[in-house]
């Protein structure tokens, strides 16, 4: 189908902090997700002709939070161990989220958990989540 996207193709890409700033992917994901969500505020109030009838619950948006969790095999390089300073420091980082048939969100970002683990045998695994630190740009796809 033409409208199908591959999973894959949902990338963190990570900024080098030049000017102009190259983005490359964050390498070794395998799962990936990206969070877009709004809490809920209440907004509802009682009918002030009557009082006693049926409330209707009504809501608007509030705080908006963007969020990119993902996991894979730790891959070392260069960008990889530029990237863990800004983790290991917990420091502000710009990167893009490309979201395949939607656009890319582009941005400052920061680990707000990192997690690194492997066995004996097995290649060396990281998780993280990395949330907004600023207001977003979405640029949509063309």
């Amino acid at each position: 189908m033409a409208g199908e996207q591959l999973g894959r193709l949902l990338l963190i890409k990570l900024g080098d902090g030049a000017t102009p700033e190259v983005f490359t992917n964050l390498c070794g994901l395998k799962d990936r997700s990206f969070d877009l969500s709004a809490n809920s505020v209440d907004t509802t109030k009682p009918s002030c002709t009557n009082p006693g009838g049926p409330v209707q619950k009504t809501s608007r948006p509030g705080i908006v939070s963007r969020t990119f969790s993902g996991s894979g095999t730790f891959v070392s390089s260069a960008a990889m161990k530029a990237f863990m300073v800004h983790v290991n420091d917990a420091t502000v980082f710009n990167a893009q989220v490309v979201v395949p048939g939607l656009g890319t969100y582009e941005g400052s970002f920061f680990a707000a958990n990192f997690t690194l683990d492997g066995s004996m045998e097995d290649d060396l695994q990281f998780s993280g989540s990395f949330e907004a630190a600023d207001a977003l740009t979405f640029t949509a796809e063309v």
